[in-house]
């Protein structure tokens, strides 16, 4: 990871990843609802709350290390229950950006799976779940993990052999590359503001 953050970075980088979020994190006055609505909190090392708490104070290292971040399922829950409808998720998934960024992957086979989702949509023009649960399984060394649900799956046919290619699938890769591009072009113009205004400190 780079270089650790100190509480006024911290607060500064919290709360350009809230604005992104469109979301005010003075607003959230801890009430836990998130949390206790949260399906995938039980695997976190931060509690949805405590992501927003450590945000607030500008404790940001704490944060951008946390599992928390890439088990999000981004499933809205939370938003659903808070009381000021706090788009967590969204911080959820600005930080996972930021913290890959930065090469604090806090959870290696979630990036693995969301980089092989992503080539699967370009290559095919919608996911194939037979290629992305063996390329996964594969490229993580979790070879036999789905083994047992296979013989359910293929008889419900939720997944099968059959590939699917969407007829548009060229301009759903051009979708994405475009997609990409435009965000790499955005941090790296943020990155030269930075730079600019470090040099004028």
């Amino acid at each position: 990871m780079d270089k650790p953050l100190n509480k006024v970075k911290g607060k500064i980088l919290a709360e350009k990843i809230a604005k992104e979020a469109g979301v005010e994190l003075h607003k959230c006055y801890q009430c836990g609802k998130c949390t206790a609505g949260c399906p995938m909190a039980a695997g976190m090392d931060l509690m949805p709350r405590q992501v927003i708490g450590c945000m607030k104070m500008g404790m940001m290292n704490e944060v951008l290390k946390s599992k928390s971040i890439w088990l999000c399922a981004a499933c809205h829950t939370c938003v659903e229950r808070c009381p000021h409808n706090i788009n967590l998720a969204g911080l959820m998934e600005g930080s996972r950006m930021e913290a890959k960024r930065r090469g604090a992957i806090g959870v290696p086979e979630v990036d693995k799976f969301t980089d092989i989702f992503m080539e699967n949509v370009k290559t095919f023009g919608r996911n194939q779940e037979v290629v992305l649960e063996g390329l996964y399984n594969v490229t993580t060394g979790h070879l036999m993990q789905d083994m047992v649900n296979v013989p359910h799956m293929l008889k419900h046919k939720i997944v099968g052999p059959d590939i699917r290619i969407t007829a548009e699938a060229s301009e759903v890769k051009t979708l994405v590359d475009t997609a990409e591009v435009m965000e790499a072009e955005e941090e790296y113009v943020k990155a030269l503001a930075a730079a600019e205004q470090r040099k004028g400190m």
